[in-house]
């Protein structure tokens, strides 16, 4: 601040220039003269000049002053060009099927920007592990983590038509109890499939008894393929079979507890501009959810009853 002041000859348009009150700046000077133990200015009302002590001072001071700008505009412009690596978890299979396939055209576009891509079906501690960001599919509970909604995300129960030639077609969750139904060891705590009646809201839960529990999706789809099982697949893996014809989803009526694909941040203060990039990246690329049954197959849900009045309200 004193450099400023010798500058422009000013307490006020040193404080101008600085963004800052006329009082701030005078305060500043009047401390530093204290800690030097010298004055840096003759004031009076109408002029403002250096001393001879102060005018010692002044070029080193300016020299200072200089060296902090050019420091701060080159530490704003690092800031604000997306450059350096970022850290990113996903889904397994959902990672490994769509964000890994556009990845290429990203690293094409940011070509100062690296990518660390970690798969997992695990859920992942994006600040006890240090990442950066990660894409989740779920029903996001209450966290200090940031979450964006991506799109939505629903889950089908599935079965091969040999399945349902060989074993019939349930009809109601509660005729699942007599078909093997393959779960995920992940969710060990929680294995409970929870359907919802589209058009009544009658709500049934089961628990899934199979001979075969995986980590992932891609672990239990051999055994489904093969006509041996039942399981539930989210709607980005599943539309793929019905589109082929090598699965077919059941109990069309009914719903599982629909979720969501969230970019998820530890904070969104000071976001580096690498992790927005992605983001923005991402959230463009996948909101159009190509892997939608209503984009694959031309398919929607039932309304429920009673959906209408409920908005009309």
């Amino acid at each position: 601040m004193f450099a400023k002041v010798a500058e422009e000859r000013s307490f006020a348009a040193a404080a101008r220039a600085m963004g800052v009150s006329v009082a701030t700046v005078s305060r500043a000077v009047t401390r530093l003269e204290e800690r030097l133990g010298g004055r840096l200015f003759n004031r009076t009302s109408r002029r403002l000049a250096l001393t001879d002590y102060g005018r010692t001072l002044a070029e080193r001071a300016s020299r200072v002053y200089a060296e902090a700008e050019e420091t701060e505009d080159f530490a704003r412009k690092a800031s604000s060009r997306p450059r350096g690596l970022v850290k990113l978890a996903a889904p397994l299979s959902f990672g490994a099927r769509w964000v890994a396939p556009l990845l290429p055209e990203f690293l094409r576009r940011y070509p100062d920007i690296a990518v660390d891509l970690h798969l997992t079906d695990a859920q992942t501690d994006l600040i006890g592990d240090g990442f950066d960001a990660a894409l989740r599919i779920s029903l996001m509970e209450d966290s200090s983590l940031v979450a964006r909604r991506i799109v939505a995300v629903r889950q089908f129960v599935v079965a091969s038509p040999a399945y349902i030639a060989r074993h019939g077609r349930p009809r109601r969750p509660q005729d699942l109890g007599a078909h093997q139904c393959l779960s995920y060891a992940n969710r060990a705590k929680h294995d409970i499939w929870r359907f919802t009646h589209m058009k009544t809201g009658e709500e049934c839960s089961i628990t899934p008894k199979g001979r075969l529990r995986g980590t992932s999706v891609d672990a239990l789809l051999p055994t489904v393929l093969e006509g041996l099982a039942i399981t539930e697949l989210p709607e980005f893996i599943a539309t793929q079979y019905f589109a082929e014809k090598q699965l077919e989803p059941i109990l069309t009526d009914w719903s599982l507890p629909g979720g969501g694909l969230y970019f998820v941040t530890p904070t969104a203060r000071a976001r580096p501009a690498k992790v927005s990039a992605l983001a923005d990246f991402l959230i463009a690329e996948l909101t159009d959810a190509r892997w939608s049954a209503e984009a694959v197959m031309g398919w929607k849900p039932p309304a429920r009853r009673g959906a209408p009045e409920r908005l009309k309200k």
